[in-house]
């Protein structure tokens, strides 16, 4: 009886060790024909398009005209006539300085009129030589000199339409010609500053229109033109400098003001593709895709890439119009795979 339980377990146990046998065959089986299966992937075509080729460069607001107004000689300031942020027009007057050298100074060219006068009746008449007249002639034309420059220097006019941005002295200061009495801007137009890279020299010109957004105004765009273009590189930072003029009519941008310059540079045609398309190699900078084949294969593609525009890119070089790109399922792929496209 312990002989027939003992055959019984024993056919038991060679049943239950065939049939796992049976059942990892199985798996093995199914796992080979799923690593057989080609990879399934998504793809586009790519095209050449037109890719606007403009950039953007930052820059400060400036003054298109900035003025120190000082006088040649130091004095006592006798009155102000503006401030801080007064608007002021070419020729008024800003301020006046002590006048007495300038009435002493007049008063000595009244008589080298009256003497030149005198001495030139005298020449006429013949009891004058004319080296005589011309030396007296001579120091009149000094005296009238020195008033006129003393005229200049005690009453200080704007030389410039502008708004006055500085004032240094009050009324009954010495001015010691230490800082300038008053600092007149000419912001009706500005002036940008811009450093451009030196691979775009050749696509810009006097003339050229730029588009400005200054980030204290964010609601406003501003229309300029590159009025000046530096004909030197820095070879420090491989840039050269172009000067922006903007109208600035109704004086919105003010002189410190940070500012974002738009160059438009025309358009390139070149072959534009999603940026998902788009592998990096580990390790390096330099960037493939998987292009699809006629056969079915994936070919690894290096390809330059140009400008990003939102999810795409431009391709400098490395596809042509009409290529189709893999954008999905990259990650099981090699070179000359052959795969699944997803309909």
């Amino acid at each position: 009886m312990k002989t027939i339980f003992r055959t019984m377990l024993i056919a038991a146990a060679a049943i239950v060790t065939a049939g796992c046998g049976n059942s990892g065959n199985k798996q093995t089986e199914q796992q080979a024909s799923a690593e057989v299966q080609d990879p399934s992937v998504a793809v586009q075509k790519v095209f050449v398009q037109d890719v606007p080729q403009d950039a953007t460069y930052t820059s400060t607001v400036q003054a298109y005209v900035k003025n120190n107004i000082v006088p040649q000689t130091a004095g006592r300031i006798t009155k102000i006539n503006v401030e801080v942020g007064d608007n002021v027009k070419k020729g008024q007057v800003l301020a006046e300085i002590d006048k007495v050298q300038l009435q002493q100074a007049q008063l000595q060219l009244h008589n080298a009129e009256v003497e030149l006068g005198r001495l030139k009746a005298l020449y006429e008449a013949g009891g004058l030589s004319k080296s005589d007249l011309d030396a007296v002639e001579l120091q009149y034309n000094v005296a009238k000199t020195q008033v006129d420059n003393l005229i200049e220097n005690t009453t200080l006019l704007s030389p410039i339409d502008g708004v006055i941005t500085a004032r240094n002295y009050d009324a009954g200061d010495m001015y010691s010609m230490s800082a300038p009495i008053f600092t007149v801007e000419q912001i009706k137009p500005v002036k940008l500053l811009v450093a451009v890279s030196e691979s775009q020299y050749s696509k810009v010109g006097k003339g050229n229109r730029v588009t400005i957004k200054a980030d204290a105004l964010p609601e406003l765009t501003f229309d300029g033109k590159i009025e000046r273009i530096y004909p030197t590189i820095d070879p420090a930072t491989r840039t050269f400098t172009m000067e922006v003029v903007v109208p600035n009519n109704y004086s919105s941008l003010r002189p410190g003001m940070f500012a974002r310059v738009t160059v438009d540079f025309g358009k390139n045609r070149n072959v534009v593709i999603p940026d998902i398309a788009v592998v990096k190699q580990q390790g390096s900078g330099e960037r493939f895709v998987y292009v699809l084949n006629e056969d079915g294969t994936v070919s690894y593609q290096k390809i330059e890439l140009g400008r990003r525009m939102g999810s795409e890119y431009e391709v400098l070089s490395g596809l042509k119009d009409g290529d189709v790109v893999v954008t999905g399922g990259q990650i099981r792929l090699k070179d000359g795979i052959k795969v699944s496209v997803n309909e």
